[in-house]
Protein backbone atom coordinates (compact mmCIF):
# COMPACT_ATOMS: atom_id res chain seq x y z
CA UNK A 1 0.00 0.00 0.00
CA UNK A 2 2.96 2.18 0.99
CA UNK A 3 4.63 1.79 -2.50
CA UNK A 4 1.22 2.30 -4.51
CA UNK A 5 1.05 5.39 -2.60
CA UNK A 6 4.70 6.61 -3.32
CA UNK A 7 3.79 6.04 -6.77
CA UNK A 8 0.75 8.02 -7.01
CA UNK A 9 2.69 10.61 -5.49
CA UNK A 10 5.67 10.33 -8.16
CA UNK A 11 3.34 10.53 -11.19
CA UNK A 12 1.52 13.71 -9.54
CA UNK A 13 4.56 15.49 -8.90
CA UNK A 14 4.89 18.11 -11.50
CA UNK A 15 7.89 17.97 -14.10
CA UNK A 16 10.44 20.51 -13.82
CA UNK A 17 10.48 23.23 -16.19
CA UNK A 18 12.53 23.11 -18.95
CA UNK A 19 15.12 26.27 -19.42
CA UNK A 20 14.02 28.41 -21.70
CA UNK A 21 16.22 28.49 -25.03
CA UNK A 22 17.53 31.89 -26.22
CA UNK A 23 19.65 31.92 -29.66
CA UNK A 24 22.06 34.45 -29.72
CA UNK A 25 22.15 34.84 -33.67
CA UNK A 26 25.65 37.05 -34.40
CA UNK A 27 29.07 37.95 -35.39
CA UNK A 28 32.42 37.67 -33.73
CA UNK A 29 30.91 39.65 -30.59
CA UNK A 30 28.57 37.24 -29.97
CA UNK A 31 31.18 34.00 -30.37
CA UNK A 32 33.62 35.37 -28.03
CA UNK A 33 36.34 36.05 -30.41
CA UNK A 34 40.05 35.85 -28.95
CA UNK A 35 38.33 35.12 -25.46
CA UNK A 36 38.67 31.59 -23.33
CA UNK A 37 34.65 29.97 -23.98
CA UNK A 38 33.97 30.87 -20.61
CA UNK A 39 34.46 34.96 -20.96
CA UNK A 40 32.67 35.28 -23.88
CA UNK A 41 29.42 37.14 -24.33
CA UNK A 42 27.16 34.21 -24.28
CA UNK A 43 28.19 32.42 -21.17
CA UNK A 44 28.20 35.77 -19.38
CA UNK A 45 24.52 36.71 -20.21
CA UNK A 46 23.46 32.67 -19.37
CA UNK A 47 25.51 33.36 -16.17
CA UNK A 48 24.09 36.76 -15.14
CA UNK A 49 20.59 35.92 -16.25
CA UNK A 50 20.72 32.92 -13.76
CA UNK A 51 22.01 34.94 -11.14
CA UNK A 52 18.93 36.78 -11.40
CA UNK A 53 16.79 33.38 -11.09
CA UNK A 54 15.92 32.90 -14.96
CA UNK A 55 15.76 29.23 -15.90
CA UNK A 56 17.23 29.74 -19.32
CA UNK A 57 19.78 28.35 -21.84
CA UNK A 58 21.59 31.02 -24.16
CA UNK A 59 22.63 29.25 -27.36
CA UNK A 60 25.83 30.47 -29.46
CA UNK A 61 25.10 31.13 -32.95
CA UNK A 62 27.83 33.57 -33.08
CA UNK A 63 30.30 33.47 -36.27
CA UNK A 64 33.13 35.30 -36.56
CA UNK A 65 32.94 37.41 -39.30
CA UNK A 66 29.25 36.94 -40.64
CA UNK A 67 27.36 40.16 -42.00
CA UNK A 68 23.94 40.69 -41.67
CA UNK A 69 23.56 38.38 -44.74
CA UNK A 70 25.67 35.70 -43.65
CA UNK A 71 23.21 35.64 -40.41
CA UNK A 72 20.17 35.56 -42.91
CA UNK A 73 21.84 32.74 -44.59
CA UNK A 74 22.07 30.30 -42.04
CA UNK A 75 18.45 30.92 -40.69
CA UNK A 76 17.24 27.42 -41.36
CA UNK A 77 20.36 26.14 -39.61
CA UNK A 78 19.73 28.48 -36.46
CA UNK A 79 16.21 27.16 -36.53
CA UNK A 80 17.22 23.89 -36.39
CA UNK A 81 17.17 22.74 -33.07
CA UNK A 82 14.21 24.24 -30.89
CA UNK A 83 14.35 28.36 -30.23
CA UNK A 84 11.89 29.66 -28.00
CA UNK A 85 13.50 33.10 -28.04
CA UNK A 86 16.31 34.96 -29.86
CA UNK A 87 18.65 38.04 -29.71
CA UNK A 88 19.68 39.36 -32.94
CA UNK A 89 23.26 41.10 -32.76
CA UNK A 90 24.52 41.54 -36.23
CA UNK A 91 25.48 44.48 -38.11
CA UNK A 92 29.19 45.20 -36.79
CA UNK A 93 30.67 43.41 -40.13
CA UNK A 94 28.47 45.36 -42.08
CA UNK A 95 29.62 48.70 -40.82
CA UNK A 96 33.10 47.87 -41.04
CA UNK A 97 32.96 47.17 -44.51
CA UNK A 98 30.79 50.36 -45.07
CA UNK A 99 28.21 48.00 -46.89
CA UNK A 100 24.86 50.01 -47.65
CA UNK A 101 22.78 50.31 -44.70
CA UNK A 102 19.76 49.62 -46.95
CA UNK A 103 21.31 46.35 -47.55
CA UNK A 104 21.37 45.28 -43.83
CA UNK A 105 18.22 46.38 -43.10
CA UNK A 106 17.06 44.24 -45.67
CA UNK A 107 18.97 41.51 -44.55
CA UNK A 108 17.50 42.07 -40.71
CA UNK A 109 14.26 42.48 -41.95
CA UNK A 110 13.92 39.37 -43.23
CA UNK A 111 15.65 37.86 -40.46
CA UNK A 112 13.17 39.33 -38.25
CA UNK A 113 10.12 38.46 -40.78
CA UNK A 114 11.09 34.49 -40.12
CA UNK A 115 11.25 35.13 -36.96
CA UNK A 116 7.94 36.59 -37.07
CA UNK A 117 6.17 34.35 -39.48
CA UNK A 118 7.52 30.98 -37.13
CA UNK A 119 5.98 32.87 -33.74
CA UNK A 120 9.50 33.07 -32.24
CA UNK A 121 10.14 36.56 -30.16
CA UNK A 122 13.03 38.26 -30.83
CA UNK A 123 15.28 41.17 -29.49
CA UNK A 124 17.23 43.47 -31.47
CA UNK A 125 20.73 45.00 -30.39
CA UNK A 126 21.81 47.89 -32.91
CA UNK A 127 25.60 50.04 -32.96
CA UNK A 128 26.64 53.24 -33.53
CA UNK A 129 28.12 54.27 -36.62
CA UNK A 130 31.08 56.52 -36.83
CA UNK A 131 31.17 59.51 -38.81
CA UNK A 132 34.35 58.48 -41.44
CA UNK A 133 31.69 57.43 -43.51
CA UNK A 134 29.64 60.61 -43.78
CA UNK A 135 26.76 61.73 -42.04
CA UNK A 136 24.49 59.90 -44.11
CA UNK A 137 25.61 56.71 -43.66
CA UNK A 138 25.97 57.26 -39.96
CA UNK A 139 22.41 58.35 -39.76
CA UNK A 140 21.02 55.82 -42.00
CA UNK A 141 22.98 52.81 -40.01
CA UNK A 142 22.07 53.58 -36.46
CA UNK A 143 18.23 54.53 -37.93
CA UNK A 144 17.82 51.08 -39.38
CA UNK A 145 17.58 49.84 -35.77
CA UNK A 146 15.25 51.65 -34.15
CA UNK A 147 12.93 51.84 -37.65
CA UNK A 148 13.32 47.35 -37.38
CA UNK A 149 12.02 47.42 -34.01
CA UNK A 150 9.25 49.59 -34.51
CA UNK A 151 8.02 47.84 -37.72
CA UNK A 152 8.43 44.14 -35.85
CA UNK A 153 7.45 45.50 -32.75
CA UNK A 154 10.77 44.02 -31.01
CA UNK A 155 12.31 45.39 -28.37
CA UNK A 156 15.79 47.04 -29.32
CA UNK A 157 18.70 47.37 -27.29
CA UNK A 158 20.17 50.16 -29.08
CA UNK A 159 24.07 49.97 -28.42
CA UNK A 160 25.33 46.96 -27.86
CA UNK A 161 28.96 48.40 -27.06
CA UNK A 162 27.41 51.06 -24.87
CA UNK A 163 29.90 51.14 -21.50
CA UNK A 164 32.53 52.07 -24.45
CA UNK A 165 30.45 54.32 -25.62
CA UNK A 166 29.88 55.77 -22.46
CA UNK A 167 33.57 56.05 -21.32
CA UNK A 168 34.35 57.46 -24.92
CA UNK A 169 31.91 60.23 -24.49
CA UNK A 170 33.66 61.18 -21.75
CA UNK A 171 36.42 61.57 -22.88
CA UNK A 172 38.53 58.63 -21.44
CA UNK A 173 39.92 55.92 -22.93
CA UNK A 174 38.32 52.48 -22.88
CA UNK A 175 41.60 50.30 -23.93
CA UNK A 176 41.79 48.45 -21.15
CA UNK A 177 38.09 47.08 -22.18
CA UNK A 178 39.18 45.64 -25.42
CA UNK A 179 41.55 43.38 -26.74
CA UNK A 180 44.59 44.14 -28.57
CA UNK A 181 42.77 44.73 -31.83
CA UNK A 182 40.70 47.74 -30.22
CA UNK A 183 37.63 45.83 -32.01
CA UNK A 184 36.81 42.77 -29.40
CA UNK A 185 35.84 43.61 -26.09
CA UNK A 186 38.56 41.53 -23.56
CA UNK A 187 36.97 39.75 -20.66
CA UNK A 188 36.16 42.38 -18.49
CA UNK A 189 34.69 44.82 -21.57
CA UNK A 190 32.45 41.71 -21.81
CA UNK A 191 31.31 42.32 -18.45
CA UNK A 192 30.12 45.13 -18.64
CA UNK A 193 28.24 44.88 -21.75
CA UNK A 194 26.21 41.95 -19.92
CA UNK A 195 25.70 44.05 -17.21
CA UNK A 196 24.27 47.25 -20.14
CA UNK A 197 22.34 44.23 -21.80
CA UNK A 198 21.49 42.09 -19.18
CA UNK A 199 18.34 43.79 -17.69
CA UNK A 200 16.70 44.23 -21.07
CA UNK A 201 17.30 40.54 -21.84
CA UNK A 202 15.98 39.92 -18.19
CA UNK A 203 12.67 41.87 -19.42
CA UNK A 204 12.35 40.45 -22.48
CA UNK A 205 12.77 37.10 -21.79
CA UNK A 206 10.35 37.20 -18.36
CA UNK A 207 7.95 38.65 -20.90
CA UNK A 208 8.29 35.43 -23.34
CA UNK A 209 7.41 33.23 -20.21
CA UNK A 210 4.75 34.69 -18.79
CA UNK A 211 2.88 34.97 -22.57
CA UNK A 212 3.73 31.29 -22.93
CA UNK A 213 2.19 30.48 -19.51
Amino acid sequence: MLALTISFGLAAAPAAAEPIRLVALGDSLTQGYGLPEEDGFVPQLEAWLRDQGLEVEVINAGVSGDTTAGGLSRMDWTLAEPVDAMLVTLGGNDLLRGLSPNASKENLDAILTRLGQEDIPAMLAGLPAPGNYGPEFQRAFERMYIDLAGMHDVPLYPNFMQPMTDKADEGVSFNDLMQDDHIHPNAKGVALIVEGIGPHVLEFLTSVTEGAS
